[in-house]
């Protein structure tokens, strides 16, 4: 019974061989290579249960034969597969592609970003079942804050004012449609183009964001919108508020004007890390527009690059670093804290859990070697130019002396 497991597992592992190095996964590669050349290839491949399963079930009767052909034969080459159909009644490759294997799950789009969304580290279902989530979202460089407000009450919500006058850069708004019982629903409305849900329905979220469009100045992408946000889920305690493991524990006996303020600094880490998020994203995206010119440096080709071109990637490199330094509250905490402990605490808490001072520093070191390639195209564009006056100024020398002695002469 051993001799007979151990020749199973040895068919088994040459013909799941042959069904990886038959896919499009291999294609290409220097184990593809060696499989062509006819060559024995010790492969270290991990195959599912099911491959594993199918093959013992396929070949139970034929193993013996199986295992002395394929000791005689090359592995991979025309008599070992002829073995393989004589034993199985079909090809090796025709075996694997009529199995039913339970396919992959689509995995969701991971981003470049220096730190993947909150919502990646939440627990599961079971264990936020009683919690309830605040949600943020960035949708746009900027809002109209007066003509938001009159077309959000225009939709059926009302204002809040229970914010203090020093919270002028943000609106809030409540609303009935609340996703559970436990909390009211509001939302906060940042100047900066971000926007907070706490305890809303998917649908009053999706209804908001569409109201939100014709308010927005330099909207971002919608797909790139629902990627980037941040979730958490809070619930009500005893205590003081508090961020545990990334989850929000509000202080159920304070009253609603002071759970307002405790959520203002929540919302408004949320607000700088959605915003900071759509930097690194934009970010990203011109590293990808820039990365083949070391490479063409490297090789000694041309760079097709005008000098406007080059002034233009300078002057974005430029209006991010000012939008992440001297515009947004990043580097600083706003004044709003300074004379409330209890807010900052909360705020500084919430922003060390959402990394956001290790990915300004990364995000900063990004746009300086961003920075340090655009100026050595400025440079090199320059040099290029310079050439070229040079040039031109002894081809005006050259044609003068040739005058002169043409006149010299005749």
């Amino acid at each position: 019974m051993g001799l007979l497991l151990r020749k199973s597992s040895s068919l088994v592992t040459q013909a799941c061989r042959t069904h990886c190095l038959h896919s499009p996964l291999y294609k290409g590669g220097p184990k593809r290579k060696l499989f062509a050349s006819g060559e024995r290839a010790d492969l270290s491949l991990v195959v599912s249960r099911h491959y594993y399963t199918t093959s013992i079930g396929h070949s139970n009767s034929k193993i013996s034969d199986i295992y002395e052909c394929k000791q005689k034969a090359v592995f991979g080459s025309q008599k070992w597969n002829s073995c393989f159909i004589t034993a199985n009644g079909t090809s090796a490759n025709r075996l694997f592609s009529n199995s039913t294997a339970t396919p992959m799950p689509n995995r969701p789009l991971i981003s470049s970003r220096t730190r993947q969304p909150s919502r990646t580290k939440q627990p599961g279902p079971s264990h936020t079942e009683d919690m309830m989530l605040c949600k943020a979202f960035a949708a746009a460089d900027e809002f109209h804050m007066g003509t938001l407000c009159h077309d959000l009450v225009s939709h059926g919500y009302h204002e809040l004012p229970s914010l203090p006058r020093d919270a002028s850069n943000v609106l809030l708004v409540g609303t009935a449609n609340t996703a559970k019982d436990g909390d009211s629903g509001m939302i906060f409305f940042f100047r900066e183009g971000a926007v907070v849900f706490w305890n809303t329905e998917e649908k009053t979220v999706k209804d908001v964001m569409r109201i939100l469009e014709p308010h927005e100045i330099q909207p971002y992408e919608v797909a790139l919108v629902h990627w980037e946000n941040e979730e958490m889920n809070y619930s009500f305690g005893e205590g003081h508020s508090r961020l545990v493991r990334g989850e929000i524990v509000l202080n159920s006996q304070l009253d609603t004007d002071e759970i307002i303020l405790e959520k203002f600094a929540f919302s408004n880490a949320l607000c700088l890390s959605v915003k900071l998020a759509m930097w690194e994203s934009t970010l990203d995206t011109f590293v990808e527009s820039i990365q083949s010119i070391p490479e063409m440096l490297k090789a000694r080709k041309k760079l097709k690059l005008s000098h406007d071109d080059v002034m233009q990637n300078i002057g974005e490199l430029f209006a991010l670093r000012h939008r992440i330094n001297l515009s947004s509250d990043l580097l600083l905490p706003p004044d709003f804290y300074w004379d409330r402990e209890n807010l900052e605490h909360l705020y500084n808490k919430t922003l060390q859990f959402l990394s956001i001072n290790r990915r300004v520093k990364v995000i900063n070191e990004k746009l300086q070697h961003c920075t340090e390639l655009t100026d050595l195209m400025r440079n090199h564009l320059n040099e290029k130019h310079a050439l070229r006056l040079e040039w031109m100024i002894v081809i005006l020398i050259t044609i003068e002396v040739l005058f002169e002695l043409g006149r010299v002469i005749f």
